[in-house]
């Protein structure tokens, strides 16, 4: 079985957008399409079939947040070991090439915010940075060419 390693914060907020899918979301599913049917002849009616389709993604949603949730395991930074790059830890590297250094957390894929400096582990540069130690180099295979990155840090 695969697991969705997430924060607690994480957990929280797909908990929460979870709940809300459930109520609101198909309240409101739920209302469009009674106010569509109340239209007519729903043979040709076009907002009943465009409020059956919200729905029918509504649920769709609904169901992959639901497997995201039934896989969950929550990753405390208690348990972490920051020997080597793994999941929820933070780690500053530096561009070989640039010099440029940034300092980025790996997180599961329904986490990732780039704003928020959260790689997604299985990305390139995630998959590339897992396993490696401080004062290491990783060469990563990007859409814009091969980068090599220079561990600096690692941390919770």
């Amino acid at each position: 079985m695969n697991f969705t390693y997430l924060t607690q914060e994480g957990h929280d907020r797909l908990k929460a957008e979870l709940d809300e899918l459930k109520t609101t979301g198909r309240q409101e599913a739920s209302r469009a399409i009674a106010e569509a049917r109340d239209k007519g002849d729903l043979s040709e009616n076009a907002e009943y079939d465009a409020a059956k389709n919200a729905q029918g993604m509504l649920e769709l949603k609904i169901n992959e947040l639901e497997k995201v949730m039934a896989t969950a395991r929550i990753l405390s930074a208690d348990d972490m070991d920051t020997s080597e790059v793994r999941l929820l830890t933070s780690v500053t590297i530096k561009n070989k090439k640039t010099g440029k250094e940034d300092t980025y957390t790996l997180v599961s894929e329904s986490e990732a915010n780039l704003k928020d400096k959260k790689i997604s582990a299985s990305s390139p540069i995630g998959k590339g940075l897992l396993g490696k130690k401080v004062g290491e180099t990783a060469q990563i295979t990007t859409p814009a060419g091969e980068i090599a990155f220079k561990i600096l840090n690692i941390f919770i």
